[in-house]
């Protein structure tokens, strides 16, 4: 954006999966006074606030048909119609659209519209995997520990031999964000003039191996005693599935989008997995909103 004809013009950014579907309409699109309840004034939404320049929407993938289809309608005919307005709101703006999803693929499962697709897949610029990029890993975290030690007001520490090997040695199913994560983690939990292996928690590969493992077919008798399923047999899949979810989310420090994607499950399926737990007494990592910088993650049961 800063680089284009566009840079003197406004670039909002907005999280699709960060909102329920019933505020989104309204956060892209605006709203008049009263056209629902309280909708006290009108508000401009995020295209007509990126009017003559760039709105990114990330994570495109979760938005539902509905809205897909307003937004395609957004684009073909560039007007926007606020919610309760009597006319549509010329807009000239230029989308930019993020996603971890294979919109391809969601496409012939139904699930993303084919039109909207074609429309936004103008330029595609693919991402790789941390993974299959190793050589970024180790400038990344040394720029995530300098960012977050300045952040939390605490001295800038490098990374120890271990630590280094420990995450050139990790998958990063979660990728950047994981790593992150992981950094911002450490810098808060090291002790000692560097950052060292038990300072990092990463997310193991196990579970997602575990269940693969647990439905290939072996004798019993040859079934190692140290199994890494060994101790889900006898619970119930739900209490797994509980635990494996509260145990990501506490370790992405309740940041629900990306324990999200590190699931493979959307922002809404977590959601409503959490409030589920919540009405069962459990206790829940608050959002990442809700911590202040350098505040260790607490639980809440509201």
């Amino acid at each position: 954006h800063a680089a284009s004809r566009r840079a003197r013009g406004p670039f909002v950014a907005l999280n699709v999966a960060a909102l329920p579907e019933s505020l989104l309409e309204s956060e892209l699109f605006g709203h008049e006074k009263g056209a629902f309840s309280g909708a006290v004034a009108a508000r401009r939404g995020k295209f007509e606030q990126a009017d003559r320049g760039t709105i990114l929407l990330d994570e495109i993938g979760e938005m539902q048909p509905h809205l897909q289809a307003k937004l395609l309608r957004a684009i073909q005919e560039r007007e926007v119609d606020r919610l309760g307005g009597a006319a549509p709101v010329k807009i000239d703006v230029r989308i930019l659209a993020a996603t971890h999803r294979d919109l391809a693929a969601e496409v012939r499962a139904g699930r993303f519209r084919e039109d909207l697709y074609f429309r936004l897949n103008v330029v595609t610029l693919r991402i790789p995997p941390l993974r299959e990029r190793q050589a970024d890993i180790l400038p990344l975290a040394e720029h995530f520990a300098h960012r977050y030690a300045q952040v939390n007001g605490l001295p800038q520490r490098g990374l120890s031999p271990a630590a280094q090997s420990l995450l050139l040695g990790h998958p990063w199913p979660g990728n950047v964000r994981e790593l992150e994560n992981a950094l911002h983690r450490a810098v808060l939990l090291a002790e000692g003039r560097e950052i060292g292996p038990d300072a990092i928690e990463l997310l193991a590969a196990a579970p997602f191996q575990a269940v693969a493992e647990a439905m290939v077919v072996v004798p019993a008798a040859q079934r190692p005693l140290t199994s890494p399923v060994a101790a889900l047999v006898g619970r119930k899949m739900e209490e797994v599935e509980r635990d494996l979810i509260l145990e990501t989310l506490g370790r992405c420090l309740g940041n629900r989008t990306r324990a999200a994607e590190i699931l493979g499950i959307s922002i809404r399926t977590l959601r409503n997995k959490l409030h589920e737990y919540r009405g069962q007494g459990v206790a829940v990592p608050p959002a990442a909103s809700q911590l202040a910088p350098g505040e260790l993650m607490p639980l809440e049961t509201r």
